[in-house]
């Protein structure tokens, strides 16, 4: 059999380079099953008002293999916020302010995915080159966090209900911005304001510590 240039080129090609030019297998990025928020160790629960809402962070690279992209160690954290209304009344979640509150008290908001982007360098965000020998094209490698990529996990799993209706749970992830915090969970809180019953009355503040979900976390690896 007669072999090409080519052919003799990418059996000289060491099969780890291959491997990386090869196009992704497709994995399954979809949002977790919802459940409600009584059911997370970090959680407010207001009784005369029958709303519970949870935070939990996505804060190990086995809970954060859902997402496309690798936030963590570009300083963003992902949290999942639930919400459970157990009245008889919708509320609106319109208005609210979602804040995470560090250990010294600053005030960090919900990152929008333009945010991530600019915490990205171009170089992971375009993909690298490996060249080859001509007449042979560069292998291109898979960028780790496309603009694409980034653009879609948002669509895919962001906290997105205004409206939670009676006797239902709604759910979805919030990203901040943690890149200046060595460990932001310790002494950090989640701070919600404005959230409005269905007369457009305000509901108290919830104030969800993390203290519980890092305890919860630490006797589970033990």
């Amino acid at each position: 059999m007669i072999q090409s240039n080519t052919m003799r080129t990418l059996r000289a090609i060491p099969p780890l380079l291959l491997w990386l030019a090869l196009p992704a297998v497709g994995s399954k990025h979809t949002p977790p099953p919802v459940q409600p928020a009584t059911s997370f160790a970090a959680v407010e629960t207001h009784e005369n008002e029958k709303v519970a809402i949870a935070a939990e962070p996505y804060d190990t690279r086995e809970k954060e293999a859902i997402f496309r992209v690798d936030y963590l160690s570009h300083g963003v954290l992902p949290i999942r916020l639930i919400v459970t209304n157990n009245g008889n009344q919708p509320i609106s979640l319109s208005e609210a302010r979602i804040l995470f509150l560090t250990a010294a008290g600053d005030k960090i908001q919900v990152a929008g995915p333009e945010d991530v982007e600019r915490l990205m360098t171009r170089k992971e965000r375009e993909g690298g080159k490996i060249p080859l020998p001509t007449p042979l094209p560069d292998i291109k490698l898979k960028p780790k966090a496309s603009n694409r990529e980034i653009e879609a996990d948002f669509d895919t799993f962001e906290y997105r209900a205004l409206m939670v209706e009676p006797h239902t749970t709604r759910a979805g992830f919030l990203f901040y911005d943690v890149s200046g915090l060595s460990d932001p969970l310790v002494g950090a809180k989640l701070l919600l304001r404005k959230l409005r019953d269905a007369d457009g009355n305000e509901l108290f503040y919830f104030e969800i510590p993390f203290k519980k979900y890092l305890q919860s976390k630490s006797s589970q690896m033990n």
